[in-house]
């Protein structure tokens, strides 16, 4: 099995100054929300944490958000952040577990494989009275990052429209029930409700225990596999943009299942597509 790609708070913690290692806060918040990461990040961040933006570690032509950049704009900013391919990288995020999967799982993107989430992320960190500190970080730069892209962890919207048509491949909504089947509008203008018809509903916050952190291998997999998610058929996962979706690959790892792809384009592409089809209701 795989080693799982978590870190507990008090291995974090024990690893504090080495040399090789990098915490990120890799936090975001969406478009309905009123918080400011960068504020937050500088008001109170794990001691050493630099700040990764996962809006700059992304496309500027294209006017879906956080989408993937390519290879040169990574491996540039990776750089200017410090990277190496000796470098630690651990990501956390300050809501708990939600957007640091999404650093997670664009660093293995892009070839990093040393690269870990924080179990509960800040809150978690937080309730456990570990040390924390305020102000800001800088990096020291690095060369570019030697990028070697792994397609096989990104899906693009005609990807997905060939997998539902098959039926081979299950595909997987990170979002809420309630935005699943259409009950509540999207937080982004120009999107429409519903889901991909054929697509399955796992709400990342369903794998989630009430203080923040991951459920346990075993459980994991008991969730995956009510949804038929055995490790035969490959999977896609998808959300509201492209971040959520990462919590459900990072699940897969932890429960010993084969890595899925990403859709990165998720719901915002799909929903304000004019040629997709959209379901409302249950799946």
């Amino acid at each position: 099995m795989i080693a799982s790609p978590l870190v507990t708070a008090a291995w974090l913690q024990e690893q504090l100054g080495r040399t090789d290692l990098m915490i990120l806060d890799a936090s975001l918040y969406l478009p309905n929300e009123p918080q400011d990461a960068d504020e937050l990040y500088r008001q109170q961040h794990i001691p050493g944490a630099l700040r990764f933006d996962i809006e700059v570690f992304s496309d500027p032509d294209t006017s879906l958000p956080h989408m993937v950049p390519s290879a040169g704009r990574f491996a540039r900013l990776a750089g200017e952040l410090g990277v190496t391919p000796e470098t630690f990288i651990v990501a956390y995020d300050q809501k708990g577990l939600f957007s640091a999967a999404r650093a997670w799982w664009l660093f293995r993107l892009f070839g990093h494989e040393q690269v870990m989430v924080l179990d509960g992320g800040l809150p978690h960190w937080r309730d456990l009275g570990l040390p924390l500190e305020s102000g800001e970080n800088h990096p020291e730069p690095q060369a570019p990052y030697p990028t070697a892209l792994n397609n096989r962890l990104l899906c693009g919207l005609g990807d997905v429209q060939t997998a539902l048509a098959v039926g081979q491949t299950q595909v997987l909504d990170a979002r809420g029930a309630k935005r699943f089947t259409g009950e509540v509008p999207e937080p982004r203008p120009g999107v429409a409700s519903g889901h991909m018809p054929g697509s399955l509903n796992l709400p990342y916050d369903s794998l989630l225990t009430a203080a923040g952190t991951l459920l346990s291998p075993q459980e994991l997999r008991q969730r995956f596999q009510a949804l038929g998610i055995d490790g035969l058929h490959p999977v896609i996962t998808s959300c509201g943009s492209g971040v959520t979706a990462a919590v459900l690959l990072l699940a897969l790892s932890v429960a010993g299942l084969p890595d899925g792809r990403l859709y990165d384009g998720s719901w915002s592409e799909w929903g304000q597509h004019q040629a997709t089809p959209k379901a409302l209701g249950h799946a």
